[in-house]
């Protein structure tokens, strides 16, 4: 039997909503201004998340409760189970952090999933993001170089999903055995002419994996 694992993004993908939408909503409506600039291609990524990051200004009790109301896949963690009781490994790869990541991962009861992401701790009421240079999986622009990580995960299996959304997620995409696409990444895979599979839910996902053999049917 192959060797194979499942590595997915996590906001607005596992996720419905993207942290760093829900500080701008709830404490930093200037943040809008800030995602504009970002847009328009005035920021790069990781400095955007970073100013947005240090401008909660709130009790980390507060900020790890806002974390854990935000929504999921309602399929997640069942599909994870499902792909972890068939032999495959689940990884999270994002350009977010790891903060609010692991936080939710411990509230939805979801374990033995290694995550690669920005490093992201808490001090003065903020979130702060460790980005070393000297990282193996370093990037200039997204803090984490989701191409690299995707190829170093590769060296150990014989076949790898990506699912993911957006414009970071199609670096990996070129290097995945398959790609699942939601959101703007389907016209952005579109455009370079990558191939994927477009889905919705987590739901369409394992549907696909049923058919292809990889996962079976829970519900037979």
């Amino acid at each position: 039997m192959k060797k194979w694992a499942f590595v997915s993004d996590f906001d607005g993908t596992i996720s419905h909503q993207d942290f760093y939408w829900m500080i701008i909503e709830k404490y930093y409506p200037e943040g809008r201004e800030w995602y504009k600039r970002w847009k328009s291609g005035e920021l790069q990524d990781i400095d955007f998340l970073s100013h947005i990051f240090r401008s909660i200004n709130q009790p980390e009790a507060t900020i790890r409760e806002n974390i854990r109301q935000i929504p999921l896949d309602k399929h997640a963690a069942t599909f994870i189970k499902n792909v972890q009781d068939q032999g495959g490994h689940f990884y999270i790869l994002s350009a977010g952090t790891d903060y609010y990541i692991k936080e939710l991962l411990t509230h939805s009861g979801l374990s033995n999933i290694n995550v690669f992401s920005n490093k992201g701790y808490f001090n003065n009421n903020n979130i702060h993001l460790d980005v070393a240079s000297e990282n193996w999986h370093y990037s200039k622009r997204y803090g984490i170089d989701k191409a690299i990580v995707l190829k170093h995960i590769k060296k150990t299996y014989d076949y790898v999903f990506y699912y993911g959304d957006s414009e970071p997620d199609s670096h990996p995409a070129k290097h995945a055995d398959k790609t699942f696409a939601r959101e703007a990444l389907i016209s952005i895979l579109d455009e370079l002419s990558i191939p994927y599979v477009a889905v919705d839910t987590f739901r369409d996902v394992e549907q696909h994996l049923i058919q292809e053999g990889w996962l079976h049917d829970q519900n037979n």
